[in-house]
């Protein structure tokens, strides 16, 4: 079974240098403890760009390393939304364009899924459907769009096109809004905590939203082995039952919905990932790397896949990318 990456990204200069000009007052581009250039948000470390990053040929290396046959990219977060309209859509496409560039000059190695700029939907529409031509196999989105719930009615046309065209989602976390408030500045919170609870409270939203009901043809992966969710399943369930504001938009229990979607496998303890597949299921769970982060494990995750019981080791590994990705 061939090891396929759903969870790994990849930047170029030009997308950098464009967040660097555009990105203030809210990003900013400077000496980090942990790097000589990371991205601050609102002042606080937010994201910190690795060489792997902009090196495709080390991004193969790693892969042939740890024995990786296929990797999705995705551009991480803040992806593009910041700038302005033009600013936002011109960043997409520098980002969408780099990575088809990535197939073609590695074969076989490299799939890729679409940036937007969500906060123009006529616009996302449009280059959701040059990125199709172009090769994408499903997006990425940040799980709040510069601090708008994914699940606003003013998202709508860019999720009805990705539901028409039955595209795999991959919802990735970005600073929660309120990070000031929370105090998630100090001891790099965001990316510890603040990241879990952005993904959680996306997806719980649109479990009670009737949000799968509406796009019942798209594939949606939540990140980081479904952040808390896993966790937290039996207290939805029991709102669920228990508070009539959790049932006006949908008859279904949160778990159901946690059956439906997809997870990647981006999990640092073993216990954690066979939560993960307990809750989701054997058969939407996919291997995931958040390589070349610095806290990416490109071998320890597939590590832990490897652990599993054969049955579950060969979906996780590459069998339900390949049947969710149309591979």
């Amino acid at each position: 079974m061939p090891v396929i990456d759903v969870h790994t990204h990849m930047l170029n200069k030009e997308w950098l240098e464009l967040l660097r000009r555009h990105g203030k007052p809210r990003y900013e581009v400077r000496k980090s403890m942990d790097a000589p250039e990371g991205i601050f948000l609102d002042g606080a470390p937010f994201m910190t760009p690795q060489p792997g990053h902009f090196d495709y040929d080390e991004r193969i290396a790693a892969m042939d390393t740890a024995k990786v046959d296929l990797a999705i990219l995705s551009l991480t977060c803040p992806n593009v939304y910041w700038g302005g309209e033009e600013v936002s859509l011109e960043a997409a496409r520098i980002a969408n364009a780099d990575m088809a560039r990535a197939e073609k000059a590695y074969p076989g190695r490299i799939r890729w899924l679409a940036s937007l700029p969500w906060e123009y939907p006529a616009r996302a529409v449009a280059e959701l459907n040059r990125a199709c031509d172009a090769g994408a196999v499903g997006v990425m989105v940040l799980a709040n769009i510069a601090g708008r719930s994914l699940t606003d009615p003013y998202f709508a046309p860019v999720w009805q096109e990705i539901d028409r065209r039955a595209l795999p989602v991959l919802v990735h976390p970005t600073a929660p809004p309120g990070t000031p408030e929370m105090d998630l500045r100090q001891f790099n919170l965001i990316a510890s905590i603040g990241f879990m609870f952005d993904t959680s409270l996306a997806v719980a939203r649109m479990c009670f939203d009737g949000f799968f009901e509406r796009y019942p043809g798209l594939k949606l992966i939540a990140s980081h082995a479904g952040a808390a969710l896993p966790y937290l399943v039996g207290r939805l369930d029991i709102c669920f039952t228990n508070m009539k504001a959790c049932r006006t938009k949908t008859e279904r229990p949160p778990s159901d919905y946690l059956r439906q979607i997809y997870y990647d496998s981006v999990t640092y303890r073993q216990e954690a990932l066979e939560l993960c597949l307990k809750v989701g299921g054997e058969d939407h769970v996919m291997y995931g790397s958040d390589y070349p982060h610095n806290i990416g494990d490109m071998k320890g995750c597939l590590a832990r896949v490897d652990a599993l019981p054969p049955g579950q080791r060969a979906a996780v590994r590459g069998g339900t990318a390949q049947r969710v990705f149309k591979l």
